[in-house]
Parts: structure tokens; C-alpha cells; sequence
């Protein structure tokens, strides 16, 4: 089969958190220095090509996040439909971790991992008709283990993508700029129960060359972007390699601004570093508090406390960056205490504008392969798989906390929708909670406050 002629490979990007897809962008590089000349596609912004996939003989689909899974799964149903020859592979995270179901609905292959060396190793292996057997490709009968190795890594190459003005923009000082995406470093060194990266990765991580990032972002400054986002999992798991290249950055671009994400424990371990970060152009911080509570926190391995919390926001405001803290805000031991301790916390602090309200309704996702899946904690309130929404269910042992999370998921969709002040959001979100009507809820912040830098993509996990 003759995959070298153009189109013949089509890369899919189904969603990356707002940004242009570095899921596609990276492979592409791989597939180009192979002598490959793949067609791209991001159906989170543009059609679905419909004569991509006619001529493609492989499709790859990006699923590097829950939400990319589920509509995933719908463009390789509507694959099947336009182009029932057509091979599919997924490959990412969560492709691994679901690769059962999806071999069983219209996926050839998936490779989790280090992904791009298994994936231009299959695609030569289908060019040349050699037997398909290649380490790291999961197929029909045939498991096989993620490849973690150090990989010699392409520059991604971003053409054929939508530009950079059709995605997530960063917010500040009233003022959108066009913001990039890059990674410095892949998988990480902690094993959160709750997250998906620990069941592929098992603790480890991988540097991307200082030089292939630096790269990367001067192509996109080039392109437009005046703000980078560094989207590590954790950008301070090696940090010296990322002072190495944010001093290179901010030498060559000293007007560039950027953003990355790094645990509560390494803001402080490393909160010597924050100053110079700030001097070079870091705008905000996001950091996985998840909860307050001392038991959730235990049970998801977070490696924090409350006190710590508070002690890293400081550190972080001193050194003159925004934190702004993601929450894994309903879990199966969250009480409704806890919830509004949080709320308190938010409003205690002045961190109303530095979390987006859909903040405030995330429920635990339990994804197949979760260490929570199997947790002795989990287990009295675990469910059954839900194989077509990849998660477990699971139902809280006061049925009130699942009400109150339905409300303020609606809360919090209808003010999205209305393009709501997050502050009367947050306002009717704390009125739910205590158990108060939503009629005339006042807001005590000024309609026209500064607010904290943030990209205007608000969803974060």
C-alpha cells in the first residue's frame, strides 16, 4: 500500500484544550522527516473534510483527553461510513487506556506512550506491506506495553492547520492576544490517582530538546503568537531545563508573555525560581489543587495539604504571577462542607476572577485503567463501566451532593451561555450551596475590576 503520496496519511485532531493541535503537529514532523507528506485535520475548529477521508488509506486520530476520545469515536464512526477501506489508528493517552473498546468499534491500532516513533514505524510497515508487528501498537489479539523511551524529537510542523487567531486567546488587561502552544516536557513524575497520565507513564517523564521547543515557538511567533502556553503536565518536573529554555525565549522574544502548569509542592520547592519566570514574561500558573479537603486530598495522592495551598498562593502573588487553581470539585468523599470551604477559600483569597466557573461543577471522571478505579476508597460507590463514555460510574453516598452538582452545572452552563460576570456566577453558585434561591443575587465585585490573566478556552482537564 503506497502511503508516501500526499493525503494518503490523514492526521485528526478532534480537541486540545483550545489550542492548536500539537497532537498533530508533532506526528507530522515525525511523518515529514520520514519522507511521509500526511493531510491534517482539527474538527474542534474547521469542517470535517469529507475528501480528506475519501482519499486517505490511514487515518490517525488524536485522543490525548477524555473529550477527544468521545469525539473520536464519532469521526471514526463517520470514517467507516465515508471511507470503509480506510484503516484507523488512535494514538495518545487515552488510546492505551481504551484500546479495547476501540478496537472493538472501527480502530485498527492505538499506541499510547511515547507515541510518534511506534506510529511512523506502522505507517512504513503498512507502506511496504510488511507484516504488521510493530512494539508499542496495540492490535486484535495482540497487547502490547507503551514505549517510554526518549525519542529524537522532530520540530512540529504546523502547516495545513487553522491559524493561531481560530483558537483559545489569552485575556488581559481587557486586551486578547494570540497565544501559542508548545510542550517542554512529556509524562511526569508523580502518580496522582485521579489522573490518566500515571497508568501510561508509571512516574516517568521526557524532555523535549531545548532547541526543537525553542524552534517551535519562534514558528509561531512568527505566525502571530505574542503569548505561549508550555503545555507540560507539569512544567517544573525538570527545572532546569525549563529556566534553560524559557531564559532562551525570553532573550530572543523579551516582549513574548507565557503561561505553564506545575504542582502546589514545586511552586514551593521552587519558588526561588518564580521571580525570574515573572521577569521573563510568566503572566499566570496553573496548579491541580483539587480539593481542600485532607481526605481527598490523601485518596488522590496529591502530596499537599490546605496549608500548603495557601503558602504556594502567596508564594506565587509575591513573585507577581496569578495562580489560577483547577478543582476536581464533586468526588464520592467531597461533603458539602467541603464545597463550600472551597468557595470560602476562593472568595477569602481574591481568586473569584482566577477560576473559570466550570470549575465549579467538575465531577470525578474514573477512566478505565484509573489507580481510583480499583481504590479501596472508590469501590463502595463504583458502578459499572460505561463503555461509550469511557468512565466509571459512580454515585455519592449523600444523594443530595449529586443534586447539587447537577444545579450548579446548570447554573454554570446558563452563565456561559449568557456570558455571565464569573463573579455572579460564583454568587449564584455559593447561594445554591448553602441552600438559598437564586433570585436577585447580588454580585460585591465592580463589573469593571481588573481581572487575572486567562486564556479564553476555560476548559482546563
Amino acid at each position: 500500500m503506497n502511503l508516501r503520496s500526499p493525503g494518503a496519511v490523514l492526521l485528526i485532531s478532534c480537541y486540545e484544550l483550545g489550542h492548536q493541535p500539537l497532537g498533530v503537529a508533532m506526528p507530522m514532523g515525525f511523518l515529514q522527516r520520514a519522507g511521509f507528506q500526511p493531510s491534517v485535520m482539527d474538527i474542534a475548529v474547521e469542517d470535517f473534510d469529507e475528501e480528506k477521508v475519501r482519499v486517505a488509506s490511514l487515518i490517525a486520530i488524536a485522543v490525548p483527553m477524555h473529550t477527544a476520545m468521545r469525539l473520536g469515536v464519532r469521526v471514526a464512526e463517520r470514517i467507516g461510513e465515508l471511507n470503509p477501506t480506510c484503516q484507523i489508528c488512535f494514538y495518545g493517552l487515552y488510546a492505551s487506556l481504551n484500546s479495547e473498546y476501540l478496537l472493538e468499534h472501527g480502530a485498527n491500532w492505538c499506541i499510547g506512550g511515547e507515541y510518534e516513533k511506534p506510529l511512523v514505524a506502522l505507517v512504513e510497515a503498512i507502506d511496504s506491506d510488511s507484516k504488521v508487528e510493530v512494539a508499542g501498537v496495540i492490535q486484535h489479539g495482540q497487547p502490547a506495553l507503551p514505549v517510554l523511551e526518549k525519542l529524537s524529537f522532530a520540530v512540529p510542523q504546523r502547516d495545513g492547520l487553522p491559524s493561531l487567531d481560530q483558537y483559545a486567546e489569552l485575556e488581559h488587561n481587557g486586551n486578547t492576544r494570540t497565544a501559542g502552544y508548545v510542550e517542554a516536557s512529556r509524562g511526569c513524575l508523580h502518580l496522582c490517582t485521579h489522573c490518566p497520565i500515571p497508568p501510561v507513564y508509571g512516574g516517568r517523564f521526557f524532555i523535549l530538546p531545548a532547541e526543537v521547543v525553542l524552534e517551535d515557538i519562534r514558528r509561531q511567533v512568527k505566525a502571530g503568537a505574542t503569548h505561549i502556553t508550555f503545555g507540560d503536565p507539569d512544567f517544573l518536573n525538570g527545572p532546569k531545563h525549563s529556566l534553560r529554555v524559557v531564559r532562551a525565549m525570553h532573550e530572543e522574544f523579551p516582549d513574548l508573555t507565557f503561561d505553564f502548569t506545575a504542582k502546589v509542592e514545586h511552586l514551593l520547592t521552587r519558588g526561588e525560581d518564580l521571580p525570574e519566570f515573572a521577569k521573563a514574561g510568566c503572566l499566570f500558573i496553573i496548579s491541580a489543587v483539587e480539593s481542600l479537603s485532607d481526605r481527598v486530598l490523601t485518596i488522590l495522592d496529591k502530596c499537599h495539604t490546605k496549608q500548603e495551598v495557601i503558602d504556594a498562593f502567596h508564594t506565587v502573588r509575591d513573585a507577581g504571577i496569578a495562580l489560577r487553581p483547577t478543582w476536581v470539585t464533586f468526588t464520592p468523599w467531597t461533603t458539602r462542607d467541603d464545597f463550600l470551604e472551597m468557595l470560602d477559600f476562593i472568595e477569602s483569597q481574591g481568586l473569584i476572577d482566577h477560576v473559570d466557573p466550570v470549575q465549579y461543577s467538575i465531577r470525578l471522571l474514573i477512566p478505565p485503567g484509573s489507580w481510583l478505579a480499583d481504590h479501596k476508597e472508590t469501590l463502595p460507590y463504583r458502578g459499572l463501566l460505561d463503555e461509550a463514555a469511557f468512565s466509571y460510574r459512580w454515585t455519592h453516598p449523600d444523594p443530595e451532593m449529586d443534586q447539587l452538582q447537577k444545579g450548579v452545572a446548570r447554573v454554570v452552563e446558563q452563565g456561559a451561555e449568557s456570558e455571565e460576570d464569573p463573579g455572579v456566577t460564583f454568587f449564584k453558585v455559593k447561594e445554591l450551596a448553602i441552600g438559598r434561591g437564586l433570585v436577585n443575587v447580588t454580585c460585591s465585585l465592580s463589573p469593571d475590576r481588573p481581572r487575572a490573566p486567562r486564556l479564553t478556552e476555560s476548559w482546563f482537564c
